[in-house]
Formats: structure tokens, sequence, C-alpha cells
């Protein structure tokens, strides 16, 4: 970690084992002191912590079998737990949210639920997660704590945000409902870093795996780092790492950063 700033970092890395080298790798190469990581779709007793402390992080993480998965690494420092889970449905036991303090900042990753297809019972679950995401939030907000809450939001907010919103009019991810929801979060306070940089939108960091998505750049937005006023206050770059998406057996998705002072 620099002595002036820090660069937290979020990961859909579609499956930890089978993409563990490419997480080292990326972990090896760009160094983020805080790394968000979604869609782990490990138990917890199969998380690789041990090759991760290799490279000089320590790891806390949310696992579920199969599905799902959240975690939080820190480069020289020990990601203190804060909670896991949302509340607010005690029957859900999807591994989706996870919080820690690590370098004076809150941090909250999270695992947005896709919502397909809608309508239906999965983009109702989709909606309820995000109103009870959005009560955090507030809690997180009225304690003026240094806060990012990064992850696939699996939201695309606006049409800038894909390459032809035509492709994606009736899925989950573009709804009005799931934009709306998305809108109350910013309209709370909680600053964009991504979309801050870049207004003109045309960034993406998901292309699918079907139909040539990647070499035709056929990509769109969904994950995001929200920052609390008083973190967004410190923001000083942000950026999407792009090329590790045209890796060997590379996820979905690709990383997405923003650094802050300290």
């Amino acid at each position: 970690m620099s002595d002036t700033t820090v660069t937290i970092a979020t990961y859909n890395v579609n499956g930890i084992k089978a993409r563990l080298p490419r997480l080292l790798e990326w972990l090896d190469e760009t160094r983020p002191d805080v790394a968000c990581l979604q869609e782990i779709k490990t138990q917890d007793e199969g998380f690789p912590a041990d090759a991760i402390a290799e490279i000089g992080y320590q790891a806390i993480w949310h696992g579920q079998k199969g599905f799902n998965g959240v975690a939080i690494l820190a480069r020289g420092e020990a990601p203190v737990e804060v909670q896991r889970g949302l509340d607010g449905e005690p029957e859900d036991e999807h591994s989706r949210y996870l919080e820690a303090d690590v370098f004076g900042i809150r941090v909250a990753c999270i695992y947005l639920p896709n919502g397909n297809p809608q309508p239906g019972p999965k983009f109702d679950y989709k909606l309820r997660w995000m109103e009870r995401l959005t009560r955090r939030m507030a809690a997180i907000s009225a304690a003026e704590i240094p806060a990012v809450v990064t992850g696939d939001y699996n939201v695309v907010p606006t049409n800038q945000d894909i390459w032809d919103p035509r492709a994606l009019a009736d899925d989950a991810l573009m709804q009005p409902q799931s934009r709306e929801a998305y809108r109350r979060m910013l309209n709370a306070g909680w600053t964009d870093a991504i979309a801050t940089h870049n207004p003109r939108g045309g960034v993406w960091t998901f292309w699918d795996y079907q139909a040539g998505a990647w070499p035709r750049n056929h990509g769109f937005r969904i994950d995001h780092a929200l920052l609390s006023p008083e973190l967004a206050d410190r923001l000083i770059a942000s950026g999407v790492d792009k090329i590790y998406r045209g890796r060997e057996k590379a996820s979905d998705h690709t990383p997405v950063w923003v650094r802050v002072a300290r």
C-alpha cells in the first residue's frame, strides 16, 4: 500500500478453483490493497486461502457449494469482519454479502441476484435483496463511515452502459425497477466511481462467453463501486482492467478498481 493511497478492487472470478491461476496472476500484476471477489462457488473449507496467503493477502470469505460466494482480501492487513449476509429475510441462505473494516475503510462485497427470468420469483427476490442492501447502506451512511460497497450488482444503470440497449431490453439487468433501485442508492448520497470518471459511458465490465461477445466488444457494465460521501471526497482514480478478460480461461467479468487517498 502506498503511504498516500489505497486501491480497492472488485472481481467476479466465476469460480475460484477454475480461475485460481488467473486470480493469482491479476493480484501479482496489479497488487490492489483490497480485493473483493464474487462467485467464488466453493464451500468455506474449499477456499484457497493458503495460495492467496503465499502472495501476501489475508482473506475472509462467505462460501456456498457450487453457487454464489464472496470474499474480501487485503494485502498487509487482515480484514476485520463486520457482517455477513443482509438482514430482512432469515430464510435467505445465499452467500452474497460480506462486510469488513480494513485500512480504516468499511468495505462491503456484494453479489446481487441476477433476477432472470423476469417477471417471476427470481426477479422479485432481486428487488427485495436490493431493498435490503439499501437499508444496510443507509445504516452505514448514518454512521458517517468512509465506505465502499462494491461487486457485481447485476444492474446496467443506463443505456450508456451497454453496447446496444436493445440486446437486453427484456433482461432483469435492465428493467426499470432494477435501475430505479440502483438510482435510489445514488440519490441517497453514494457515488458511482466509474460513472464519475466516465460520464459518457462506454465502459464495460462483462462480456458473455456466447455469440462472440468479447472479440466484438459486445459488453456492458454491471460491476460497480459505490462510495459513501466520506470516501467519495477522497476519490483519486477509478478504472477497469479490461485486458484480463482476454486471458486464457478468463472469467466473463474483468476487475474494476478505485483509488482513494488515505
